[in-house]
């Protein structure tokens, strides 16, 4: 069976999941609480990817599943779970799949939003908590990607799932736009531009067959190959892969970190970094975009955490292009500046 390339999977989805997923537990994310997780854990519902079937693993309670499953239920009411997003956000759109689960999927879910203190205490998530409801109940196809895109401006901290009345799903993801209150932050407090976390975005590259470029700015260092940045081989003479990233805000940029970790026989030979300042995100690929050479082409290691200085630290700028040659993978890139 010939293999299904990560830019051919996004084509197929809404265009909001190409905005970072504020759930997600490697960028932070956290199942808070759910009603009951009798057959699968509430923790799975936001892993990456959509969940495995393995056809003969059982547990003691019944069936394995990779996703978050209650028991039938036999008194009135519904279940429902508490997630906290990895950061504050606006919701965009909303994924609920039921990937695997077919005879024991929700025929209906509804999701509910709210803003909570940074590091709140919450005893009782039913009462107390001003709950807004983003989506309300709709129906749910068995093994599938539900897909909703969500209107509401509000900025959110946690979600509240609802599945009507009992039921299994796969994963939860829920795209959207961070939120980070930048006046807050001091001017010579030095952080990395380009963080998911932070607000960053990756924007388009020439190639991620293998793995996807917004792998190059999740937090901490990639667990393995397929956590990166990776192109295909090129045959071509002279080929230079490329992504574009745009920073979180504006900024003069000190340092780059590129982390080639886990690419050991695939990884580039030579990466470059160019920059720019713009107040547009369409253009960028066009050839009208004045690029600036922040960084000149330098030597890469396999598996290493390389570190270079800007050549422009007295900049602006709001968007990087990295360039590889000839190709191969990047796990993660930093790029450590100050707002500007």
């Amino acid at each position: 069976m010939a293999q299904t390339s990560v830019s051919e999977i996004i084509k197929t989805s809404p265009a909001f999941t190409q905005l970072t997923d504020l759930a997600a537990d490697r960028l932070g994310g956290k199942v808070l609480f759910a009603t009951d997780d009798f057959f699968a854990e509430k923790e799975n519902l936001i892993k990456p990817g959509r969940g495995i079937f393995i056809a003969d693993k059982y547990t003691d309670r019944g069936k394995w599943m990779d996703g978050w499953e209650s028991r039938r239920k036999r008194v009135p009411g519904h279940d429902w779970a508490v997630v906290q997003l990895a950061t504050t956000g606006k919701i965009k759109g909303i994924d609920i799949d039921t990937h695997f689960f077919l005879g024991n999927h929700p025929p209906h879910a509804s999701i509910e939003a709210a803003l909570l203190p940074e590091n709140a205490s919450v005893a009782d998530w039913e009462n107390g908590i001003n709950w807004v409801e983003i989506l309300p109940k709709s129906p749910l196809d068995p093994g599938s990607q539900n897909f909703y895109s969500i209107g509401h401006e509000g900025i959110f901290s946690h979600i509240r799932l609802h599945i009507y009345p009992d039921g299994g799903v796969a994963r939860l993801k829920v795209y959207g736009e961070v939120f980070k209150q930048w006046d807050h932050v001091k001017q010579d407090t030095v952080l990395d531009l380009a963080a998911a976390l932070h607000g960053g975005k990756a924007l388009a590259c020439n190639d991620m067959f293998f793995s996807a470029m917004g792998n190059l700015i999740m937090p901490g260092r990639g667990i393995n190959m397929g956590d990166g940045w990776e192109t295909k081989r090129n045959r071509t003479p002279n080929n230079r892969d490329w992504v574009i990233l745009k920073l979180a805000t504006p900024g003069y940029v000190h340092e780059f970190q590129v982390d080639t970790a886990h690419f050991k026989g695939n990884y580039p030979d030579r990466c470059s970094i160019e920059a720019c300042l713009s107040d547009r995100d369409d253009t960028l690929t066009g050839e009208g975009v004045q690029w600036e050479t922040v960084l000149p082409e330098s030597k890469l290691q396999a598996d290493t955490i390389h570190q270079f200085e800007s050549a422009m630290k007295n900049r602006i700028f709001s968007h990087i292009r990295l360039n590889i040659f000839p190709d191969g993978g990047v796990s993660r890139l930093r790029v450590l500046g100050r707002k500007s």
